[in-house]
């Protein structure tokens, strides 16, 4: 049995592996979730949270989330279709689903959240109209 995939390889080798590269790619989106989290949380802090900034604040965090969904099932089909055949990807495939099913919850959180913040903005819009 071998010690894996970077047994025999450089340090430039080991960073061009293909699913290294996809893995620092595939984190651009969970790193933009963070960002705009954060930015949720100063327009909170700002009591600014029932505008349409919040709402679409909390949009592109959802599409994130599916996005890194999608982007880690992909790479537990990659690693399942193209392992080495000594190694076993049962604990990378468990894992893969694990936050596919994390993040399919949090996305579904956040689309109600969303449409809760969109009907509570709706209704303060014709608050301030009522005299």
């Amino acid at each position: 049995m071998t010690e894996g995939r970077a047994q025999n390889l450089d340090l430039f080798s080991i960073y061009a592996d293909p699913l290294i590269l996809y893995s620092y790619a595939s984190s651009i989106a969970f790193f933009v979730a963070l960002y705009k989290a954060f930015r949720l949380l100063g327009y909170i802090g700002q009591n600014k949270l029932f505008t349409p900034t919040s709402v679409k604040a909390l949009k592109s965090i959802k599409f994130c989330a599916i996005l890194l969904c999608i982007l880690i099932a992909a790479a537990g089909v990659y690693i399942n279709i193209f392992h080495h055949k000594d190694d076993d990807p049962a604990g990378f495939i468990a894992m893969s689903m694990i936050l596919i099913f994390i993040g399919i919850a949090i996305a579904t959180a956040l689309a109600v959240l969303e449409k809760i913040l969109q009907n509570a903005i709706d209704m303060k819009n014709e608050n301030d109209l009522t005299i």
